[in-house]
């Protein structure tokens, strides 16, 4: 009992210090483009905001898709029908210049800052290749992600993507804020599973399947989400998916030991036509 009390007023403790932090870090927020606030209103009422590469006009995308369809023919290829469980391929990706150049364009630095609050990192890029599963496990179960408080994961569809490739599909986070009976709901059943996630039939009884945001989107569309608010998960698939995954958060993650797989060996980097130094980002 007295470890429970000790862990809470610690964790009452870093609350404080957090919103202490944020309550300063106000009037140094950047400046927002007129178009971007939009995008930032977005993620505050529901977590996500659904645009394209072509929309938000980076001068990198060129570089940025070049570089990812290229490598990406390095992944596999092949007939997964027989797969109950098919873990994806991922590729890190974040020491090559054209997707550490698209990562950090300031526009959208600026926007990231001001939806966290705070001093921010670009932990880096992942290229994703998800495949068919006959059964829902791992990421395709609905979940949060653990990294920080507020975060960012912006999620670029390299192919078409319809239903069978398996879409991200979402939660609106206005639908389980903290003032609603479905986030406490939600919460206990993540609890039960250990925070692996929940199956679409536990899903169903708190949250009915009418109201679940499947984001099907042709190529190059973009998904800016904050995936600690909004629960979510890539639905089941019987045709590959092609994507590229890029994560932020604050300059002090509440969980940092979660944000080093965009940096460290936990994934292969694709074979490289010439070396590239760790200055790259």
């Amino acid at each position: 009992m007295l470890i429970k009390i000790k862990r809470k007023i610690s964790s009452l403790g870093s609350e404080f210090v957090y919103r202490l932090a944020l309550l300063k870090h106000t009037a140094n927020l950047p400046t927002l483009e007129a178009g971007d606030r939009k995008i930032l209103d977005d993620l505050k009422c529901d977590g996500i905001h659904i645009t394209t590469l072509a929309e938000l006009g980076f001068d990198s995308t060129a570089e940025l898709l070049k570089a990812a369809y290229g490598y990406s023919s390095q992944m596999e290829s092949g007939n997964h029908e027989d797969s109950n469980e098919k873990f994806p391929q991922v590729y890190t990706v974040t020491y090559l210049p054209e997707f550490a150049t698209w990562g950090s364009e300031k526009r959208l630095l600026n926007i990231i800052e001001n939806y966290i609050g705070l001093p921010i990192i670009f932990h880096g890029v992942h290229l994703r290749k998800d495949f068919p599963n006959k059964s829902q496990f791992g990421t395709q179960l609905w979940h949060k992600d653990a990294e920080d408080r507020r975060m960012i994961k912006i999620i670029i569809y390299l192919n078409d993507v319809e239903e069978k490739h398996g879409p991200f599909e979402y939660i609106p986070a206005s639908l389980t804020s903290l003032f609603r009976l479905n986030y406490y709901r939600t919460y206990y059943k993540l609890w039960q599973s250990g925070h692996l996630g929940i199956t679409d039939e536990e899903l169903n009884e708190i949250i009915p399947k009418e109201a679940w945001k499947s984001c099907t989107g042709s190529a190059e569309t973009v998904i800016i989400v904050d995936p600690k608010k909004a629960i979510h998960h890539g639905t089941s698939r019987t045709e590959d998916r092609l994507t590229l995954f890029s994560c932020y958060t604050s300059t002090s993650p509440e969980r940092p030991e979660v944000c080093t797989q965009y940096r460290d060996n936990t994934f292969p980097q694709p074979k490289l036509t010439e070396p590239v130094s760790n200055s790259a980002i």
